[in-house]
């Protein structure tokens, strides 16, 4: 069923996880995302937070270029970051989806340009057009160029992704939106850089009629990021999560919960995040002890990559998303969720 339900956020642990059968993944390759923001804000080592994921034998990684890190003032360029994560990948066999952004990247707070080519915010509600906001594409794009040109060499790198979640609105917070000619500028620099690999463009899947709803509203102007993704793309990446926290309502909390599939039937599809950690009516997901938040439990970890493997048109690739999450549980004394993961990968 679809719908808005009052739950209480913090339900009790179980081993309903062990039990959840586990959908044949078939010709679909297995992976994750790798945030080290998101490492950091949990109390992990990043550096070591990857080598102990890079221990499970899952094939795919995506990596981010965060341009705020690696230029956080004028003139400057500091990759040594990223080229740790990708030789720490290459060393363990895995193939590279790498993000370059530039403008948005995947993890909060997504939005990473550099506070000196932005002296003031972009404006609320406008489209981020390029005959308003020429210096910011033109270094947006150099930017992304330097990227490509620095890993295109590489064997592991698999695929480029151009922008995340390209032109739709940057969560709540924000209401303006980069302009389909921004990006698509920001794609053919991308292709002139690395003409030999496949771009992938990815976009959040409405799960219920509402959201449904409310994003055709706010993109009715130039089409939500999936369809952009189906005309520029090579791959089309699905960002799917059937249940998020709305807000508190004192002890309880009001979750959104739904189902959906993609439209239309891409050549390439991917799921380039499956909800695999908790998305709570907070930036950090909860961590409470002997306790598991309702938004994703454990078992849910395999549910929801069941729900997927199930769709009719084939994944190219199913990454998890939530892979620092698990190991901050499962140093507070809970392995459930990284034990769920492990089981798609040995069972499937």
């Amino acid at each position: 069923m679809i719908g808005l339900r009052v739950r209480r956020p913090a339900r009790p642990l179980t081993d309903r996880w062990r039990h959840v059968p586990v959908e044949p993944r078939g010709a679909t390759e297995l992976g994750i995302s790798f945030r080290p923001l998101q490492a950091e804000a949990l109390g992990l080592d990043a550096e070591a937070a990857l080598q102990r994921l890079l221990a499970y034998p899952f094939r795919v990684v995506r990596l981010g270029a965060y341009w705020n890190r690696m230029e956080p003032v004028a003139g400057a360029f500091d990759a040594g970051e990223l080229d740790g994560q990708v030789a720490a990948c290459e060393r363990a066999g895995r193939r590279i989806v790498l993000c370059v952004g530039p403008v948005k990247t995947f993890g909060y707070p997504e939005f990473f340009v550099p506070a000196h080519l932005l002296p003031r915010p972009l404006r609320e509600g406008r489209l981020v057009e390029p005959a308003d906001h020429g210096r910011l594409l033109e270094a947006a794009t150099a930017f992304a160029t330097r990227v490509v040109e620095r890993y295109r060499d590489r064997a592991a790198i698999a695929a480029w992704q151009v922008e995340h979640e390209a032109v739709d609105p940057l969560g709540v917070e924000h209401s303006w939106r980069l302009s389909t000619a921004f990006v698509e500028r920001e794609v053919a620099a991308v292709r002139a850089a690395d003409p030999t690999r496949p771009i992938l463009m990815n976009g959040f899947l409405p799960t219920s009629a509402p959201v449904r709803l409310l994003q055709w509203w706010r993109t009715r102007d130039q089409g939500d990021s999936l369809a952009v993704a189906a005309r520029l793309a090579d791959v089309v990446g699905v960002d799917h999560y059937p249940r998020n926290a709305l807000v508190r309502l004192g002890g309880a909390t009001l979750y959104l919960e739904g189902a959906g599939r993609p439209s239309g039937a891409p050549r390439r599809l991917m799921v380039t995040e499956g909800q695999a950690e908790p998305w709570e009516a907070v930036t950090t997901p909860p961590n409470p002890a002997g306790r598991a938040m309702a938004s994703c439990l454990p078992e849910h970890v395999i549910e929801n990559y069941n729900r997927c493997l199930r769709w009719p048109v084939p994944l190219q690739a199913y990454l998890f998303w939530g892979a620092e999450y698990w190991l901050a549980r499962e140093r507070a004394g809970d392995p459930s969720y990284v034990s769920a993961f492990a089981r798609v990968l040995e069972e499937s």
